[in-house]
């Protein structure tokens, strides 16, 4: 499995809503961050949407990785036509080989049949362009209506960016998502979070940690997607919660990634040696 950057690592540095870092980093300089760790790619999601730069700056992202033996995945936030239509002809330029898209609460409410007939017409743009597309089961599509829609569309070019904690918020455990969705999946988003009760034991909080640092059965998981292929790409991501100093909070980012990084070389296959 290969080991890459997913640019939500950098979501307070990067800037996401009304929280803005006076110098935001770029897609650029999310790349370098990747090399100096030693990770094989960097896979942009919609934080840092690259139809906002020029085909210039593509190619010269596409350049700068070759120099050094990488390679660059595209995500955009939805299977909206005409954003595919802007994003498809970037993952070609960058050379891409995925497109990961994700589902949320209002998709769930289109039927499966629709939603499987809206797909399966994008699929010859995305195929033209050596794209597979990857939906991440997002916060509120629950891992069975994925499933379904999967098995409507029933193309090879279409599978799973599987995020191991993110379907906790559609009522469902990691180690259950990722039994459903193991048998789909082509792209893989590793984080890791914990559980911590309330001080006054109104409830629990559920919040990221680096990775191997929480609850997350990574080990258990990682077994699951054996059959996966070997190149596959195993994304690193992290929920770091901003602190009251956002400065301080984007410096923590890099920290957890050092951490983080650390524990995949370790766990995942294939790179113990990286």
């Amino acid at each position: 499995m290969k080991l890459g950057l997913g640019s939500y690592a950098f979501r307070w540095s990067i800037g996401i809503k009304d929280l803005r870092p006076a110098k935001p980093m770029t897609a650029m300089e999310v790349l370098e961050i990747a090399h100096q760790h030693g990770l094989s790619l960097v896979q942009y999601a919609d934080n840092l949407p690259l139809d906002r730069l020029t085909a210039e700056d593509h190619l010269a992202l596409k350049a700068r990785a070759d120099s050094y033996d990488m390679t660059l995945e595209l995500g955009t936030q939805s299977f909206d036509a005409e954003e595919l239509a802007r994003y498809i002809p970037i993952g070609e330029r960058i050379g891409s080989k995925i497109l990961r898209v994700a589902l949320d609460a209002e998709d769930a409410l289109i039927p499966i049949p629709e939603l499987a007939a809206q797909i399966r017409e994008l699929l010859p743009d995305g195929k033209r362009a050596g794209l597979r597309f990857a939906i991440e089961n997002h916060f509120n599509y629950p891992s069975p209506r994925m499933v379904a829609l999967l098995d409507a569309v029933s193309d090879e070019a279409l599978g799973v960016c599987l995020d191991v904690a993110n379907s906790i918020c559609a009522g469902e455990w990691p180690i259950t998502t990722v039994k459903m969705l193991a048998p789909y999946t082509i792209n893989l988003h590793l984080k890791d979070y914990d559980i911590t009760p309330d001080p006054y034991g109104v409830g629990f909080g559920i919040h990221g940690t680096p990775l191997s640092e929480g609850r997350a059965e990574i080990e258990e998981i990682l077994a699951m997607l054996t059959h996966c292929p070997d190149d596959m790409s195993v994304i690193l991501e992290h929920w770091l919660p901003q602190s009251g100093d956002m400065e301080e909070t984007r410096q923590m980012e890099h920290v957890w990634l050092g951490r983080t990084v650390a524990a995949a070389k370790r766990l995942v296959p294939g790179n113990h040696h990286a």
